[in-house]
């Protein structure tokens, strides 16, 4: 089979289809987003493509018909017809006060109005310059313009840690986004996108003729690859590479329709050749673990996440819900949905190995306030776990909690509240990638923990002393019968309960119990 390029890194259309580079036809959403509407807003995660897509959507406009060949668009396209296209993008540079962005809004004015030729008799006003760029370049063309906005809400995300710089940002760019709607009798064709969904009412308060496509089945493979992209533009690729391990560490995220794979990091695979969370390394989101653990957010309920569509859409500098900000950023994904009544419901959890694992790595960094002690804890736990040793297992746990400095516990409320110790065991086992699963169910209820490794299989329960009485951790797994489901499975059974106190700031009971097959 013939191979191609690998498109890595590349953002330009004409730069993928002149260089001999693998290209997945998106061509299709872009001729049916033409042919149904003119007011488009869309959000994904980083580096998953859409700027590409953008960048097709110009060149379709342009009428650039060379670079479309063989493709969807090549014979359901009017070649005839050219648009005048305004591009902004706030991708490069990171801006950090008003003066900036509105510099930053002049000089990308002021580009559009070289490439197409029209000058704006007020270069100071953003709002002036905008309007009269749109209605000029209708006038002088004869066409209305197509408006391309690229990264629309980086500035804002830049500043998240400074709420009210974030805000000015917000404000200043909802001055621009304004003109959009004002200037709907000259506008063709107009697109947003980036990264969050800020509410209308904050951001888009101006511009409310948008249709929102992020939540839209027919939409949900916009940008990612399917796995019959793989398998039709990529099959040179795939020799030698477990498919199933492909599908378990990059594949998985979706938006109520079909799920897609993380086209960054199935491109850096095919290159290097090895499983890496190459996308989660282009960006630690620092903002993301500080919010979580200053929320003391439970981390074992990251595997499973139930929010209704106006908890995942309320998104403003703010007010931002924890799961907004996890399904928005792409740590999150909808699992399944279900109408309750008059709203929807969704199920969030992770899309898939990649996220599992480097965000608990990230969060156990985070809760334990040590990165090297965190990093010394996940490797020591693996070995523990080959071993099946419940006794290396115990001292394990107590050392886990006894590195955690002292001055950790007295400066970070997050270590005081209940969920804190089965988080920290949580990420900590999280990290590692295995087949894990909390709040197991059964018909009998739900156990906290269970862990599936190297033919055993370990149930934990915990508690805080503090709250319930010493012994009753092991006790309750034996009581309701949480192995009985997996006696059946001809499997070693290891039956742990893990008791930690407040006050103490350690582990102060651990029992276990195996049970043979």
């Amino acid at each position: 089979m013939r191979r191609s390029k690998l498109p890595i890194g590349i953002q330009t259309f004409r730069k993928i289809r002149e260089g001999d580079h693998y290209y997945v036809d998106k061509t299709g959403f872009a001729l049916r987003l033409i042919d149904e509407g003119t007011h488009y807003f869309l959000s994904r995660p980083r580096r998953f493509g859409k700027s590409l897509f953008l960048d097709t959507l110009a060149e379709l406009f342009e009428g650039n018909a060379m670079l479309f060949q063989g493709l969807e668009a090549e014979q359901r396209w009017d070649w005839s017809r050219r648009y005048p296209v305004i591009r902004l993008s706030f991708g490069g540079g990171v801006i950090q006060d008003r003066a900036a962005l509105d510099r930053r809004i002049l000089a990308l004015l002021h580009n559009n109005q070289v490439a197409l030729g029209v000058r704006c008799r007020d270069t100071t006003d953003i709002v002036s310059c905008f309007s009269e760029l749109i209605e000029g370049v209708h006038a002088a063309t004869g066409d209305r313009v197509v408006v391309l906005v690229d990264e629309y809400d980086k500035p804002i995300l830049d500043n998240l840690t400074d709420p009210a710089t974030a805000k000015v940002m917000r404000d200043g760019l909802r001055n621009l986004y304004s003109v959009i709607k004002d200037s709907d009798a000259h506008i063709r064709f107009a697109f947003l996108t980036g990264v969050s969904k800020f509410s209308k009412v904050s951001l888009f308060s101006g511009l409310n003729n948008l249709k929102d496509i992020t939540v839209d089945a027919r939409y949900s493979a916009i940008c990612g690859y399917t796995e019959a992209d793989l398998d039709r533009v990529f099959a040179p690729e795939l020799e030698g590479l477990d498919r199933e391990q492909i599908r378990a560490w990059y594949n998985g995220y979706n938006w109520t329709g079909e799920a897609v794979y993380n086209p960054f990091d199935v491109l850096l695979l095919f290159d290097a050749r090895q499983f890496r969370p190459w996308w989660f390394e282009t960006g630690t989101p620092t903002f993301l673990v500080e919010v979580l653990t200053e929320r003391g957010y439970f981390t074992p309920d990251l595997a499973e996440v139930r929010a209704s569509e106006a908890l995942i859409s309320t998104f403003d500098v703010q007010n931002m819900p924890s799961e907004a900000l996890l399904w928005q950023t792409g740590y999150l994904t909808f699992t399944g949905s279900r109408q309750t009544g008059a709203r929807w419901e969704y199920s969030l959890g992770y899309p898939n190995l990649e996220v599992e694992t480097a965000l608990n790595d990230a969060l156990l960094k985070g809760l334990m306030g040590d990165a090297m002690q965190a990093e010394r804890a996940v490797s020591r736990l693996y070995d523990v776990l080959v071993a099946a040793d419940c006794d290396a297992l115990r001292q394990h746990i107590a050392s886990l909690f006894a590195a955690i400095p002292s001055d950790w516990y007295r400066n970070n409320p997050i270590a005081q509240y209940e969920g804190y110790y089965a988080s920290v065991f949580y990420s900590h086992l999280a990290a590692l990638g295995l087949d894990l699963v909390p709040e197991d169910a059964s018909h009998h209820g739900r156990l906290d923990l269970r862990l599936r490794f190297n033919g055993r299989i370990w149930l934990f329960e915990f508690k805080v002393v503090e709250l319930a009485p010493e012994g009753a951790a092991l006790a309750q797994i034996k009581a309701r019968g949480y192995a009985d489901k997996y006696r059946a499975e001809g499997l070693p059974i290891h039956l742990v309960g893990i008791e930690f106190s407040r006050e103490r700031r350690a582990l102060v009971g651990f029992e276990a119990e195996t049970l043979s097959p």
